[in-house]
């Protein structure tokens, strides 16, 4: 990644999620779900994996295991013929039951809404427990992926070494009442506007009050 781009300013990051709201008021998560379990389970899975596969690869679970107590009833095997299209299936698969028997023997079989607790368990680090907290409890976290990390330091609207400080940036920069769907802005930019090669910088909203020098044609 080329160097990154400085912090831009309160009125220009205004504008900026002014004109992603105006093109797309509710933007949402690509990552099929029915409750808060699915959505752990989903978000879990997704680890360098696309939405799409681990979408079609959670279709016929959801539909069988929806509960943690129906998934240990599946057994890892069982999740194992679902997710085998998904990239790190078996250790994911792993995870999907250990997180399961937890929430069953120490939640009542409810997932928690603090990051702490949701971080505890096995599969689920701090960008999964983000997602979960916002689009579940529709909390203002930010869940900080690849997509996210390079339209921030680009552009200069969130900056930072690492996800932690790109995740800081966000919350520091970007004004409030734009921080409950900032992420899913910045993450479906990312995924099909500023991607990691070649950038559609002429289809961009936002080209205008980007730093990125490189912008292609």
């Amino acid at each position: 990644m080329s160097k990154p781009a400085k912090q831009l300013d309160y009125h220009t990051i205004r504008e900026i999620f002014s004109r992603f709201r105006a093109a797309e008021a509710e933007p949402k998560g690509e990552l099929n779900h029915v409750n808060a379990y699915t959505l752990v389970v989903a978000v879990a899975l997704s680890a360098q994996a696309t939405d799409a596969g681990v979408n079609k690869a959670t279709e016929k679970l959801f539909q069988i295991a929806d509960t943690p107590e129906k998934m240990l009833a599946l057994g890892e095997e069982g999740v194992i013929e679902h997710i085998k299209t998904i990239g790190l299936f078996r250790n994911k698969a792993k995870n999907v039951i250990k997180l399961s028997r937890i929430l069953v023997d120490d939640y009542g079989g409810e997932v928690p809404c603090s990051r702490a607790a949701l971080e505890s368990l096995p599969g689920v680090g701090r960008k999964t427990a983000n997602v979960v907290l916002n689009m579940w409890w529709g909390h203002p976290s930010q869940a900080v992926d690849t997509h996210i990390f390079r339209v921030g330091n680009r552009s200069g609207i969130c900056p930072g070494k690492d996800v932690v400080a790109v995740e800081r940036a966000i919350e520091d920069h970007i004004p409030v009442d734009f921080q409950h769907h900032a992420h899913h802005w910045l993450i479906l930019h990312g995924r099909y506007i500023c991607v990691a090669r070649k950038p559609k910088c002429k289809a961009c909203l936002i080209a205008d009050l980007c730093q990125f020098k490189e912008k292609t044609e």
